[in-house]
């Protein structure tokens, strides 16, 4: 199983940090508020525990729970303490209407992360397509993307673990597409499917 840290202690983090528990892995919460640190760590039970802002995480895989504005000046913020760690980057940086991205050029907050993270931390975009209600009931596919194979492969193992199924979508530019899918996801929410209870996948066809 994984050891992952989550910094953050929102809707996100208690969903993943429930899912991982469940799934056998090892989970260390950090947060500014320590306070919500302790609260999600005791709410999660199964051995959870705490850890202080700005330290190094326990974790191998440092899940940054995180509001996409915030996600890269924590990165910046933690520095030399990510060295060696895998950063999952969770986020969708959605404009004011919700039918745009608030970045206006062809990056994405994993590609921005990479560049404020230390030289020997990888960065991987995961888990942006999935709406929290989804990601709590369901058992959707999980796009990844990368530039570090092993990298890939270890929150591979992790997604696996909770029920989930990985899927390789490139390299770490293809975490805009990523991104630009998760826009998507909102728009059919809105339109054509109409409500919020359904994830994006992968069906293969033979024959």
């Amino acid at each position: 199983m994984s050891s992952i840290t989550l910094i953050g202690t929102g809707n996100m983090a208690r969903t993943i940090g429930t899912l991982a528990v469940a799934g056998g892995n090892t989970v260390e919460i950090m947060g500014r508020d320590q306070s919500k640190v302790d609260d999600l760590a005791k709410a999660l039970g199964g051995g959870a525990t705490t850890g202080k802002w700005g330290a190094v995480p326990a974790g191998d895989i440092v899940i940054t729970a995180l509001l996409y504005d915030g996600v890269v000046p924590v990165v910046a913020e933690y520095g030399d303490a990510l060295a060696g760690k895998v950063i999952v980057d969770i986020s969708n940086p959605f404009n004011a209407t919700f039918d745009g991205l608030a970045h206006s050029e062809e990056t994405s907050i994993a590609q921005e992360v990479a560049k404020v993270a230390p030289a020997s931390a990888s960065v991987v975009k995961a888990f942006n397509t999935i709406f929290r209600n989804v990601l709590e009931k369901g058992r959707p596919n999980v796009f990844i993307a990368g530039d570090n194979a092993q990298a890939k492969a270890g929150v591979a193992v992790f997604v696996e673990s909770l029920g989930l199924r990985p899927l390789d979508v490139g390299g770490l530019k293809m975490a805009h597409w990523l991104e630009g899918l998760g826009v998507v996801t909102v728009g059919l929410a809105g339109n054509g499917v109409g409500h919020w209870d359904f994830a994006l996948g992968v069906n293969e066809f033979s024959g």
